[in-house]
């Protein structure tokens, strides 16, 4: 593996916006269309360029040791370091984020008109930062990749997005960014107490166990924001229905799992007294989260939004995985971020299919698609039952996974969420059943065309890693095993359970 690997994988996409801005003073007298097309090709290859080293990392990954490989560590400024590394738990969100890029350029070819350069350029940071958040193994330098991540987001909603898209943005912004400002001064606190900045030393430096109620409190404001969990959630369904459809996939597939990341890596082994006392409070409102927004989804008449509330059910398993303390739990968290990334991702690009087409997202405009785009309808139909968590979907795994590790812990727990998989089915049928069944009754879909080619390519990479990670969870499982028994053996020797 070449040196500095881990900084040319994060990096790459910021070398294409470069590219791409010099590109436009270059050519400020060339023909705009031009360089609109060109900024689209280098942000592809961009990209797939980051794509493939990602694969050739994990490749090169060896899953059999707990600790952080491809590190690369120098000294920065006031006593921070450029550390940077990735163990069994990192890599694939490293992935994850690599593999949903190009398809979010390729989903944004036709359908963004306009600034499409700045578009591109905004996407391509975006990417540096958020495989920054992953890759980062040093306080404050994952804080500025975690709260940088939010300006590019800000302006792909508010300059790309809907009608009421400069609220959102706002709301978005603000509410991510009040919650981090505590986890700063916590931060600040830790580096003086510890002497160090280091990720992997403060992981097994001992705080005070009533300061460990303080300090996770503050990471908890910030992360519970990010994921988001109820009731710090209502900034996603805005977001998500103002944001361009690639925004949503970006959002959905990639930015909410910085929260959970953010738990796995502070919360659990920093803080392993308090996350013991306050696991119950992360499982009272991970139910409510599962059981609430569910009852609000099968409410929606916009199907975004509906989607959007489906993802705050979604990411209530995954807090209460984590925060169950144990190697099912914690598998099961891990693997449901990864699921949910593919098929929330996937079901934001189903509703920007006919979005694009008609021009609105409104339930009641459509009903019997499956007459003029039986495509169409059996690729939301998968995702749909994915989404529910049928077997044999990546779905699936991830939610049995994370019942049976809290159940180990919390029987009721465990037994409310399961009725989240009921009303799941609920609310994600009906709208499968509204918009894909039934007669054309609106004149205006009897001329709705199936899905492209364009569109079948975007498509087909999702609809593989659906099926293949819900029949062969071993992929993802190998190389988690070791980092999350780590994890977990911190957690639960500090505790002395």
């Amino acid at each position: 593996m070449p040196p500095y690997i881990l900084s040319i994988v994060t990096f790459l996409p910021l070398v294409g916006a470069l590219a791409i801005t010099l590109l436009r003073l270059l050519a400020r007298t060339a023909d705009g269309p031009v360089i609109d097309r060109n900024a689209k090709w280098i942000a592809l290859w961009t990209t797939l360029a980051t794509l493939g080293l990602s694969i050739w990392l994990v490749a090169g990954f060896d899953p059999n040791t707990a600790a952080y490989q491809f590190v690369e560590r120098f000294e920065w400024f006031a006593g921070a370091e450029y550390h940077m590394g990735v163990d069994g738990i990192s890599i694939l969100f490293v992935l994850l984020t690599a593999f949903l890029l190009p398809i979010c350029v390729v989903a944004s070819w036709t359908t963004i008109k306009e600034r499409v350069v700045e578009y591109m350029i905004a996407f391509l940071v975006l990417e540096t930062l958020v495989i920054g958040v992953f890759t980062a193994l040093d306080l404050f330098l994952f804080y500025i990749f975690f709260e940088g991540g939010l300006v590019p987001m800000f302006l792909i909603i508010g300059i790309w997005g809907g009608k009421n898209r400069v609220y959102a943005a706002y709301k978005f912004f603000l509410y991510t960014l009040l919650g981090s400002i505590l986890m700063l001064a916590a931060m600040l606190y830790m580096a003086g107490e510890a002497g160090t900045t280091s990720i992997p030393e403060l992981s097994e430096f001992a705080f005070d166990p009533q300061t460990q109620i303080l300090l996770w409190l503050a990471f908890f404001a910030s992360f519970a924001v990010k994921m988001p969990m109820w009731p710090v959630h209502t900034w996603l369904p805005d977001a998500h229905v103002e944001a361009p459809t690639a925004g949503s996939v970006i959002l959905a597939g990639i930015l909410l799992k910085l929260g959970g990341y953010g738990f796995i890596r502070f919360n659990i082994p920093m803080f392993p007294d308090a996350s013991e006392l306050l696991a119950p409070l992360v499982f009272g409102l991970s139910v409510v989260a599962i059981v609430y927004t569910s009852l609000v989804a099968f409410r929606q008449t916009d199907m975004k939004k509906l989607i959007a509330y489906s993802s705050v059910a979604h990411m209530g398993f995954v807090t209460m995985g984590i925060f169950a303390g144990n190697q099912e739990g914690m598998q099961g968290a891990i693997f449901q971020m990864l699921s949910h990334g593919l098929i929330s991702g996937a079901l934001f690009l189903c509703v920007g299919v006919v979005y694009d087409r008609m021009h609105t997202r409104e339930i009641a405009y459509y009903g019997g698609l499956a007459e003029r785009m039986p495509w169409y309808a059996a690729v939301f139909m998968l995702f749909t039952m994915a989404n529910v968590g049928l077997p044999g979907t990546s779905g699936f795994i991830g939610e049995i996974t994370t019942m049976v590790g809290v159940y180990q812990v919390s029987t009721w727990t465990a037994l409310v969420a399961a009725s989240g998989v009921i009303f799941s089915a609920v609310y994600a049928l009906t709208l499968y059943r509204r918009v894909i069944f039934g007669t054309i009754t609106n004149p205006q879909l009897a001329t709705i065309a199936d899905l492209d080619w364009r569109e079948i390519v975007i498509f087909a990479p999702l609809i593989i890693g659906t099926l293949v990670l819900g029949v062969y969870p071993a992929l993802v499982f190998d190389l988690t095993q070791t980092s999350v028994d780590a994890v977990v053996g911190v957690y639960r020797a500090a505790i002395g359970g």
